[in-house]
């Protein structure tokens, strides 16, 4: 069994993670009302195209090419399948699964069987202290997460992109009359949300996980429940729905050998239980703007 404070520890960096991931969710969402089911498949794309180049490049070389190719597929993605948008948006969602199953599809069948090494600087070395023993890559992982958030949510507040998101949220056509360039403001939440799926995918598959195999976008999933859980159109929400899945993902593998046979797998579905019990008390979610609707 984990100890309390172990478990406190892996949680959060599992949670950083998985903010990275939800983060792009939501910002998508905000940008263009869509639901974005082909996340997992651009997670996967970046990862898999670090773990090829890093032996030629090295992994920092590797990883900004990865970075710059997954928001440059995220960008393509919507060009060629958002920008003639149906008035009913979940339209497009239904096409990012399509998006995502030719994808993973190519994708799995080019990784095979195999499990890649991303070629990250920090391995298997392991930080210990008071008792509790934690991956240096879980470390690095919250440094980089809060870097990167912090990064763009000072975006979103003083940005003309950020201002443009906001009016966007707030009343879509109202926003176009003003002179917002919704199509623009679009196509950058996508690149964004690719690149930071991309960084996801470094620390997703970092030690003490095995590494990068063809399930590995599936993983992706996982931050969904923390997006839906914090609100869609929340960037705050969506980071402390991730710290919340997070923390019941780790408690529940941690504890699940005193918990008998009711603890075995717990860990994979441990996520979706907290949704569905938030959801049923909140259906918007923690953070989520509440839909009013005129009678």
């Amino acid at each position: 069994m984990t100890s309390l404070p172990e478990v406190l520890l892996n949680g959060l960096s599992l949670g950083s993670v998985y903010a990275l991931i939800a983060v792009g969710f939501v910002v998508i969402f905000r940008a263009s009302g869509v639901m974005n089911f082909a996340h997992g498949s651009l997670l996967l794309f970046g990862g898999y195209l670090t773990a090829v180049l890093h032996t030629p490049l090295g992994f920092l070389a590797a990883l900004a090419c990865a970075i710059v190719a997954s928001a440059a597929l995220a960008g393509l993605i919507e060009l060629l399948c958002m920008r003639r948008r149906p008035a009913e948006t979940h339209v497009l969602a239904i096409v990012t699964i399509g998006v995502d199953i030719l994808l993973l599809t190519e994708l799995a069948r080019r990784i095979g069987p195999d499990v890649l090494d991303l070629g990250d600087p920090w391995g298997a070395g392991v930080l210990s202290g008071g008792g509790i023993t934690v991956a240096q890559s879980r470390v690095v992982s919250v440094v980089v997460a809060v870097a990167l958030v912090s990064l763009l949510v000072a975006a979103f507040r003083w940005s003309s992109w950020g201002l443009a998101m906001r009016a966007a949220a707030a009343d879509r056509e109202a926003a176009a009359l003003m002179g917002v360039r919704l199509g623009r403001m679009r196509l950058l939440a996508w690149c964004v949300a690719g690149a930071l799926a991309c960084v996801a995918a470094v620390f997703l598959t970092a030690f003490p996980t095995p590494g990068l195999d063809r399930a590995t976008g599936e993983l992706a999933l996982r931050a969904f429940p923390a997006a839906v859980l914090g609100g869609m159109d929340s960037v705050a929400g969506a980071l402390i729905g991730s710290v919340l899945i997070g923390v019941t993902e780790a408690a529940a593998a941690g504890y699940q050998s005193s918990l008998g046979p009711i603890g075995e797998g717990l860990g994979d579905i441990a996520p979706y239980v907290v949704l569905v019990l938030v959801l049923l008390v909140r259906p918007q979610g923690l953070l989520g703007t509440r839909e009013t609707i005129r009678v």
